[in-house]
């Protein structure tokens, strides 16, 4: 009886994300905020679905024997320790676009609460004030808004503030002129946005770099009439330099989501009547949850089903195109078949790919290569996370090496690798037919062009006559059922090889046994998982 893999859901998730899930999975649920309950929950799941609340640390990682994917139905990764993860072999997902207009609409939300004074004229009307000269505000027409980062979400806040009638001028050191100038922003350094700037929205990643990035002297160029918004990060803007601005009319308002520490319910920043603040809403739409949970589930769906996944973090390769993904099993085989040649993990090892497939990213592939390579060297399960640094803790350098030209097929993936003695060990693989079916066609330098079927062998001898024969009663003599076979040479009575696949493993005394009798230079079992 199969069973099916186990998803933990350790928060509360829409209930798009069951239905995603399909019936395929075993689906538990744990309060993912209690430790004590957490741990011994996640100890046998091959999935954990989180929010925030949920810290899936090094400690969580030790408890979770069969862990595969965190999914994370969000954007931050704030409690997910993605280095101890990583190094667990662990896949660590998110919907980085789940929230993105949700994030955006609360932006300019923001923006227009603080220049209209929403939130005070608010607060007085609900305590029996009505103070219209108080809270006059002013428009966002005409006026020129500066975005800080010009990403996703960015974007979005350009395009939406465009249709007030605003300039938008924007500050993104990775951004192109000219795309920008696509979208109708005018680029400029950090500086001039400060100075030329009514409005301001900040959307950068909270990174060493991003951290405090507005602070005292920034401040200190603005014009007296600065709005500044915040939906990104805590710690951006520094909060003191902020609230010190404010309170001495330096900037006008500003509003704020986010903070330095959360949750943040005792600030400084909200004695102020000229700040509008909410606690860190920008992704707390239904609509957003629902795409979060949707897209989450997806990926624990492709990631249990071996697949990668285009939206994991910390895996390198992105989003595989269609006519490379055939290819991935395929090299994961050869892989297999590389290290059964070289017997262990080689000094090196090239990832050849040829042919049409080169215009596309095949990054995929070098790390299909490597899962396969050490899926028979190492305990531990080899992930397409963990695979790289499995490689470089054993001193193994990597190269993926691409070529259009590929002569003698449409697309041919080569492994070669050089062993601690020099010699070196190659396997090339492609994919036949419409039906895209898989072959190995090189070993060695020797041609061949056999399946590869879960149980192979391959060995090398001298070129005599009986030698096939030999092989074929010690085969049926111990029940072992021949699928497919491959007999190259380098020249008549010079070295030979044979690929074999078989319908059962072969018996380690039948493996002696051959090799003992037709005096073969190698024999090597395969079965491919």
């Amino acid at each position: 009886m199969t069973t099916r893999p186990v998803v933990l859901i350790a928060e509360e998730l829409s209930p798009a994300t069951v239905e995603a899930l399909g019936p395929d999975f075993e689906i538990r649920h744990c309060n993912g905020a209690d430790r004590e309950e957490l741990l011994p929950a996640i100890a046998d799941v091959d999935a954990i679905l989180v929010r925030s609340a949920t810290k899936v640390d090094a400690e969580a990682l030790a408890a979770a024997k069969r862990l595969q994917v965190i999914a994370r139905a969000g954007v931050g990764l704030d409690n997910v320790d993605v280095k101890a993860a990583t190094q667990s072999g662990v896949m660590v997902v998110n919907a980085p676009t789940s929230n993105i207009v949700s994030a955006a609409e609360l932006a300019v939300a923001l923006m227009l609460a603080a220049a209209r004074n929403i939130s005070p004229a608010h607060a007085a009307l609900k305590n029996g004030e009505w103070k219209r000269s108080k809270y006059t505000g002013i428009e966002l027409y005409e006026k020129t808004v500066g975005i800080v980062g010009l990403g996703r979400i960015g974007v979005l806040v350009a395009q939406r503030l465009s249709a007030f009638g605003m300039e938008v001028i924007a500050y993104d050191p990775y951004v192109q002129a000219g795309r920008a100038a696509q979208m109708g922003v005018r680029l400029v350094d950090l500086d001039t946005l400060l100075a030329e700037s009514d409005f301001m929205s900040v959307h950068l990643p909270k990174t060493p770099e991003t951290l405090g990035l507005i602070g005292t002297e920034e401040l200190a160029k603005a014009k007296p009439n600065l709005v500044l918004v915040n939906a990104a990060r805590g710690g951006i803007v520094d909060e003191d330099a902020l609230y010190a601005a404010l309170k001495e009319g330096r900037i006008a308002g500003a509003g704020l989501d986010v903070f330095a520490s959360e949750p943040c319910t005792d600030s400084p920043l909200f004695e102020l009547e000229n700040v509008v603040a909410t606690p860190h809403l920008g992704a707390s739409t239904d609509e957003a949850q629902e795409k979060a949970g949707i897209a989450v589930a997806r990926s624990v769906r492709l990631a249990l089903g071996g697949e990668l996944v285009p939206d994991a973090v910390n895996v390198q390769g992105g989003v595989i195109a269609e006519d490379v993904r055939p290819g991935i099993p395929l090299v994961e085989k050869l892989g297999q078949v590389f290290t059964a040649l070289a017997g262990g993990a080689a000094q090196s090892l090239d990832v050849e790919v040829r042919g049409e497939i080169t215009e596309y990213d095949v990054k995929v592939l070098e790390l299909a290569a490597l899962k396969g390579a050490f899926a028979d060297v190492v305990d531990e399960t080899v992930s397409y996370v963990n695979a790289p640094l499995l490689a470089a803790e054993r001193g193994t350098e990597v190269r993926l090496i691409t070529e259009p030209d590929s002569p003698d097929h449409r697309n041919l993936i080569t492994l070669r690798g050089t062993l601690a003695d020099g010699s070196q060990v190659s396997v090339s693989g492609t994919l036949i037919g419409i039906a895209q079916r898989e072959r190995i066609v090189e070993v060695n330098g020797f041609d061949v062009d056999i399946e590869p079927t879960q149980h192979l062998a391959i060995l090398t001898y001298d070129d005599r006559p009986g030698v096939v024969g030999v092989m074929g009663r010690l085969l049926g003599e111990a029940q072992v059922n021949i699928a497919g076979m491959q007999v190259a040479r380098d020249a008549k009575g010079g070295a030979a090889l044979v690929a074999l696949s078989v319908d059962s493993a072969i018996p380690a005394e039948t493996v002696a046994e051959i090799e003992q009798e037709i005096d073969a230079h190698s024999l090597v079992t395969v079965d491919l998982a």
